[in-house]
C-alpha cells in the first residue's frame, strides 16, 4: 500500500509541476476539484479562486449559454473521452485557442466519478498556421487574379501551377497543362535549347527577365505563335525550388498604335450611329465630342456644341445645381450610373423648348484624362404613353365604379318591386319569404355599394359590411334593440368579390335566423358577431346568441328550410366548413380559406355541417 501511495504522490507531484499543460479534475457536475500550476499559468486563476466553480467559466459566453460545456461532458461520459479544439477564455477575459481532452474517470464498478481535463494553449501555433494559410491564400489569389499569365515550374520543367490568365493566353485548360513539360508551350525550334536555359537558371536562381535582347515567342494550343515577355522569380516551396514565370503577351503592345487608331475609329462609328445622343464631357464641363443624334435632339450643329459648357443644354432653372452634380460625379467612384434617379430630368433645345430625358453616365479615361460619356435619350414619347396609360386606368376605374353602382341600383329596383308585391300578399308565410328575399338582395346590393364607394374594386372590407348589415336587418325585422342587443367585433378582413357575396349571404341568413327564432315570446338576449383571420389566412365568421338554442329533435345535418340550404350551399361555394354548438350559448362558425389560399373543391370536403333553426 505504501508503494501505491508513494506512486500516487509522485504522479500528483508531476502533474502539479507541469507548466505547459493545464491539468485539472472535475466532479460529475463539471465543478473544478483540482488545479495544477499549468492551469494557473494558462487560465490565470489561482487554485483558491477556481476550486468549486463550474468549468463553463473557461468558455466564451456564447458557448456557455448554448450549453456547450455540458454537452462535452455528456460526450466524454458516453464515449469515455472527448477531444476538441476551440476558443477558451482566461481569467482576464482574453481568448486563447486551446486543444482540449476530457477523459471520464470511473471506479471499479464502472460508476462515473468525474473527469480529467487536459488543456494546451495552441494560440501561437494557430496564429502561425493561420498566418501561413493566409499567406498561401494571398499568394494563390495574387497569382490567380494577376493580369498576366502565371506559371510555376519545377526543376524538371514540369508545370506545377498556373492561373486563369494562363489558360486564356495559351488556350489550354488547367488539367491539360498541370504536370506537363513547359516546353510544350514553346515553338518547335526553341524546344531543344530550353532545358539548358532552365538548368542555368536553377544554378543561379534570382529574379530576372528571360531572353533579354532577344525576341521570345510562345505557342498556343491552336498552333499560333505570339510574342511574349517573361519574368522569372525563384520560389522555395515544401516540394523544393521552383520558378514562377510571369508571361505577358505583347502582341497588342507591338500593334498598339494601329489597334488604337482602329479602336478609335470603331468607337467613333459606334457612337455616331447609336440611337441616343452621346456627349463626352471633361472635368471643366466642356463638351469634347458629340454624335449625330445629339445634333438632331438638341438642334445644334457639332461646331456650335464642341468646346461649350454642357450646362447650355440644361434648363436655366437647373444649371446652378447641375454644376454641383458634375463636380460630385468626377469626385466619386469610376462606375456607370443613371443620372437623377428618382427625379424628372429635362434638356433644353436650341429653340428653348424643354423635353424630358433619361441620362446614363459612364466615366472613361481618354489620354490619361478623366471624362464622362453621357448617353441621353429623349423620352417625350414614353412620357406621353405613360400619361395615356394613367388616363386609361382612370377611365377603367370609373367604368368599374359605374358597373357596381348600376348593379346596386338594379338590385334595389328588384327590392322595390318585391316591396310593392308584398303589399298585395295576405299570406304571412309568403310575405315572410318575400321579406327574406328582400334582405338577401339588400345584402348583395350593400356589397356592391361598398365597392362603388371604395378605391379598391377587387376587395370588400367585410368588417364594414357587417357593421352595415346588422342595423339594416334590425330595421327590416322590427327588432327592439332594448330587448335584443347586437354586438359586432370584426377585424378588418378584405375579401375578394367572389368570396364577399356568398359570405355576406351566410351572415345575412345566420343573423336572420337568430332574430326570427332565438328569442320567442318577447324573450331578451344578446347576439354577437365576430370576424377574424387566423395565421394560416383562414377567415372565421362566428354568430352567437344566448337564446333558446337548437332543439334536440332538429336534425342539423339535413336542413329543410331554404335559408339553411342556402347556408350549406354557400359554405360549399366558399370551400369552407360549418361548426354548430346547439346551446349555452348557441354558436355557428363558418371557416373558409382567405385570399391567397387554394380553395378546396366541394367534392373533396366531408366535414361540412348545416346551420340550425
Amino acid at each position: 500500500m505504501n508503494h501505491v501511495r508513494n506512486g500516487n504522490e509522485i504522479y500528483q507531484s508531476m502533474v502539479e509541476t507541469i507548466l505547459d499543460c493545464a491539468i485539472f479534475m472535475l466532479d460529475v457536475e463539471g465543478r473544478v476539484v483540482s488545479w495544477n500550476a499549468g492551469a494557473e499559468r494558462i487560465k490565470g486563476y489561482r487554485s483558491a479562486e477556481i476550486i468549486g466553480r463550474h468549468f463553463s467559466v473557461f468558455y466564451p459566453p456564447e458557448d456557455a449559454r448554448s450549453g456547450k460545456p455540458e454537452r462535452e461532458l455528456v460526450t466524454a461520459a458516453d464515449r469515455s473521452r472527448f477531444e476538441d479544439q476551440g476558443w477558451r477564455v482566461r481569467k482576464d477575459g482574453a481568448r486563447f485557442w486551446a486543444h482540449i481532452v476530457i477523459t471520464a474517470m470511473r471506479n471499479g464498478a464502472g460508476e462515473l466519478q468525474g473527469f480529467v481535463n487536459l488543456t494546451r494553449d495552441l494560440t501561437e501555433q494557430k496564429r502561425t498556421e493561420d498566418e501561413l494559410r493566409r499567406s498561401q491564400e494571398r499568394f494563390q489569389r495574387a497569382v490567380e487574379s494577376a493580369p498576366n499569365a502565371m506559371m510555376m515550374v519545377n526543376r524538371t520543367g514540369r508545370i506545377e501551377m498556373l492561373n486563369l490568365q494562363a489558360e486564356c493566353v495559351f488556350g489550354y485548360s488547367r488539367d491539360e497543362l498541370l504536370g506537363q513539360p513547359v516546353e510544350m508551350l514553346l515553338p518547335e525550334r526553341y524546344r531543344r535549347y530550353h532545358p539548358k536555359h532552365r538548368l542555368f537558371f536553377f544554378a543561379e536562381p534570382r529574379s530576372r527577365p528571360m531572353g533579354a535582347g532577344r525576341d521570345l515567342y510562345a505557342l498556343r494550343k491552336d498552333g499560333r505563335e505570339f510574342p511574349v515577355e517573361i519574368g522569372l522569380n525563384p520560389i522555395e516551396t515544401a516540394e523544393g525550388s521552383m520558378v514562377l514565370a510571369a508571361i505577358v503577351d505583347i502582341t497588342e503592345r507591338k500593334q498598339k498604335e494601329d489597334e488604337l487608331r482602329r479602336s478609335q475609329e470603331r468607337f467613333q462609328r459606334v457612337v455616331e450611329w447609336v440611337p441616343n445622343a452621346i456627349l463626352m464631357v471633361n472635368r471643366r464641363g466642356q463638351i469634347e465630342m458629340i454624335n449625330l443624334q445629339a445634333e438632331r435632339i438638341f438642334g445644334y450643329s457639332r461646331a456650335e456644341l464642341l468646346g461649350q459648357s454642357i450646362e447650355m443644354l440644361v434648363p436655366e432653372r437647373l444649371r446652378r445645381q447641375h454644376v454641383g452634380f458634375r463636380t460630385l460625379l468626377f469626385a466619386g467612384p469610376d462606375e456607370a450610373r443613371p443620372m437623377g434617379a428618382g427625379r424628372d430630368l429635362y434638356g433644353v433645345r436650341k429653340d428653348g423648348s424643354e423635353f424630358p430625358v433619361e441620362i446614363g453616365l459612364n466615366p472613361i479615361e481618354v489620354d490619361d484624362r478623366a471624362m464622362v460619356l453621357a448617353s441621353i435619350a429623349d423620352i417625350t414619347d414614353r412620357k406621353q404613353k405613360e400619361e395615356q396609360i394613367r388616363t386609361d386606368l382612370k377611365e377603367k376605374d370609373a367604368l368599374i365604379r359605374e358597373i357596381h353602382h348600376r348593379v346596386k341600383n338594379n338590385l334595389q329596383i328588384v327590392d322595390s318591386m318585391l316591396h310593392l308585391l308584398s303589399a298585395k300578399i295576405d299570406d304571412k308565410a309568403v310575405l315572410d319569404a318575400v321579406k327574406d328575399c328582400q334582405n338577401r338582395i339588400q345584402s348583395m346590393a350593400l356589397i356592391h355599394h361598398m365597392l362603388y364607394q371604395s378605391n379598391d374594386f377587387a376587395k370588400v372590407d367585410f368588417s364594414r359590411f357587417l357593421e352595415s348589415l346588422a342595423p339594416a336587418l334590425i330595421t327590416a325585422y322590427g327588432v327592439d334593440p332594448n330587448r335584443i342587443a347586437v354586438s359586432i367585433d370584426a377585424a378588418p378582413v378584405l375579401l375578394p368579390m367572389d368570396a364577399a357575396i356568398p359570405c355576406g349571404q351566410v351572415a345575412n341568413e345566420l343573423l336572420t335566423n337568430a332574430f326570427k327564432h332565438a328569442f320567442p315570446q318577447g324573450r331578451r338576449g344578446n347576439i354577437a358577431v365576430d370576424l377574424t383571420q387566423d395565421a394560416k389566412g383562414d377567415v372565421v365568421l362566428s354568430v352567437m346568441d344566448d337564446g333558446v338554442g337548437i332543439a334536440d329533435d332538429i336534425d342539423v345535418t339535413q336542413p329543410a328550410t331554404l335559408g339553411l340550404q342556402l347556408v350549406n350551399l354557400l359554405t360549399g361555394q366558399l370551400g369552407g366548413t360549418l361548426s354548430v354548438q346547439r346551446t349555452a350559448p348557441t354558436r355557428i362558425v363558418l371557416q373558409f380559406p382567405g385570399e391567397g389560399r387554394q380553395i378546396r373543391a366541394a367534392a373533396e370536403r366531408t366535414d361540412v355541417q348545416p346551420a340550425h333553426k
